[in-house]
């Protein structure tokens, strides 16, 4: 099983920029897209302009028009779609969605989350916080269960100082305050959840998953590794290549944002 989840920055602009089609030639079996900032029916559009009408769309649309957005779009049927992730503050913030997808291995539950940026020491921070909190119930109540899950999507942290460049200039900012990294400590600490991309790939500098559109941090490489896929320790075993797809020069950019891919072994 193929998984891509990528921050589309928006999918009408990807589509302009031949994001979408880039992302329906990738071979994937599931697609979770971030920042869709769009109506079902103009997701449906692009989609279909790209091939991938005939797909099952999972999506939920935020209540502030033009913000937020996330979708699961699967070649098979889902079993079973939620929105949301638990306290009713975030059930119209267009952040949250999950599905069961069946697998020769069992159900798989597949996430698109995006986690919005933050800022130290205003209540959007605290907000922030609380999103995941509630991330953190639903991962240990999968992780109890020995579930085959992955939570995929645009986080707006960077764990570890291999994850971003410019790490000193950045350690009292959102994104990569103690407090936000403390959370994947805990997610990691007892091998219920893995960083399948990290795991796979091995030690940084990154290599990184978004870049400004300002100034020259994608030619340089100055970017942060804020896009994941993090697996349940039970499907995390079955995880054999994870890639990212940054774009070969600053013009062939589709987002500000680069995809990640992992391929599943679900046999």
């Amino acid at each position: 099983m193929r998984v891509i989840t990528a921050n589309v920055n928006g999918i009408r602009a990807c589509a302009r920029r031949d994001g979408v089609q880039w992302l329906a030639d990738q071979g994937a079996d599931v697609l979770c897209l971030q920042e869709v900032r769009a109506t079902d029916a103009q997701l449906g559009q692009a989609l279909d302009e790209a091939g991938l009408g005939g797909w099952h769309v999972a999506h939920t649309e935020a209540a502030d028009k033009g913000r937020a957005g996330v979708a699961v779009i699967s070649r098979l049927e889902p079993l079973r779609v939620q929105v949301g992730v638990g306290p009713e503050e975030f059930d119209a913030s267009g952040r949250w969605v999950e599905v069961d997808l069946p697998s020769p291995a069992g159900v798989v539950s597949v996430v698109s989350t995006y986690v919005h940026t933050g800022e130290a020491d205003t209540p959007r921070q605290l907000e922030k916080y609380r999103f995941l909190d509630a991330v953190t119930a639903r991962l240990q109540a999968w992780a109890a269960e020995g579930a085959l899950a992955v939570v995929t999507g645009d986080l707006n942290v960077a764990h570890r100082e291999d994850d971003l460049k410019n790490w000193k200039g950045n350690l009292k900012k959102a994104g990569f305050l103690p407090e936000e990294r403390a959370y994947f400590d805990r997610w990691f600490e007892f091998g219920d959840w893995v960083d399948t991309h990290r795991e796979l790939h091995g030690p940084g500098p990154g290599p990184y998953t978004w870049w400004s559109w300002r100034g020259k941090a994608f030619d340089n490489d100055a970017g942060w590794r804020i896009d994941y896929q993090l697996a349940s320790r039970a499907l995390a075993k079955t995880a054999v290549a994870a890639s990212v797809g940054r774009a070969a020069a600053y013009d062939q950019r589709w987002s500000d944002h680069a995809a990640v891919t992992v391929d599943y072994d679900l046999g």
